[in-house]
């Protein structure tokens, strides 16, 4: 037999691209004017809001006899500690942020939960529920009972005279973050919605399983806000609360304000350094909700902003 040899093809080879000179470097892109004036603005501005909070911390750490007669200073010389040490040396500060703590955490609690279950119901559109608890939501925007009302209401009606929940309670809900959570929840797939009433959940479970995974960053941002509010209220307890022991720490601050008297009562000493300790009251007391921040900052942005403008 004879085999009829067939043409061999050529082997397919990768095609080459020139290569660039040796000397030739990568052109850098210049960045745009707007860029760098946003960087140094931004920077600008953080400096000027750093310089102010240093100055406190300087100062509660610089001896009493030069803080009353030369004020702030950058550095804190001489360095001392006794404000600390009065602070701490009492227990009413650990009782205060007992009370302090408490009532943040509970109350962030109650209040996320409370506006979640009203933004829910609303931006669900039920003709029955929807629109008087939006009404409910948004009267309060307009205008309130007044001081005297909610004094009577929570003193003689509720008997919570004393009880950290006279604090929480008149905070529970804030009708502008209600409504951003309605905007949330009005930009939820309906596809997913449908599809879970369709397996059977029922109106809960797709409450609990499906839409308050899926929000996140909106619940992230309202207990952000709710947690500050928490922990910087004093008016309330002003009111409501005359026992010292369940004072919060932001009313022993504002006692350390107004009265120059309420200093020695913190510790034991009987001459307390008063300017420093206002010092380190201060930095006590923004400090742990200061460092909150960045626990919440991947939320923070991305919540507000879907919750600004969807709907």
């Amino acid at each position: 037999m004879t085999s009829i040899d067939a043409p061999v093809a050529p082997a397919l080879r990768p095609a080459t691209l020139p290569a660039a000179p040796v000397g030739r470097r990568r052109r850098r892109t210049r960045p745009e004017p707007f860029t760098v004036a946003s960087y140094v603005g931004v920077s600008f501005f953080g400096l000027i809001c750093a310089v102010p909070f240093w100055m406190v911390i300087a100062g509660s750490l610089t001896d009493e006899s030069v803080l009353s007669q030369t004020g702030y200073s950058f550095w804190p010389s001489p360095f001392s500690l006794a404000a600390y040490e009065t602070i701490f040396a009492g227990s009413r500060v650990w009782l205060s942020y007992g009370a302090t703590l408490f009532i943040t955490v509970v109350g962030t609690t109650i209040a996320v939960a409370a506006t979640s279950g009203i933004a829910w119901v609303i931006a669900r559109g039920l003709p029955w529920a929807s629109r008087s608890l939006a009404v409910y939501a948004y009267i309060p925007m307009l205008f309130t009972g007044g001081l005297v009302p909610m004094y009577i209401l929570i003193t003689q009606v509720l008997q919570l005279r004393n009880s950290w929940f006279s604090v929480i309670l008149p905070l529970v809900i804030a009708p502008f973050l209600v409504f951003v959570q309605v905007s949330f929840f009005r930009g939820t797939p309906q596809e997913i919605l449908d599809a879970a009433r369709i397996d059977g959940a029922g109106e809960l479970r797709v409450f609990f399983q499906i839409v308050l995974p899926l929000s996140k960053p909106v619940i992230a941002v309202i207990a952000l806000f709710y947690a500050v509010t928490f922990w910087n209220e004093w008016f309330h307890a002003l009111l409501f609360i005359s026992e010292p022991d369940k004072y919060p720490l932001q009313l022993v601050l504002q006692n350390l304000i107004t009265s120059v008297a309420n200093a020695a009562d913190l510790g034991s000493t009987a001459s307390a350094p008063v300017y420093q300790i206002r010092l380190a009251m201060t930095v006590i007391t923004i400090g742990p909700i200061l460092l909150a921040y960045p626990f919440a900052q991947r939320y923070f942005v991305k919540g507000l902003t879907l919750g600004a403008t969807k709907g």
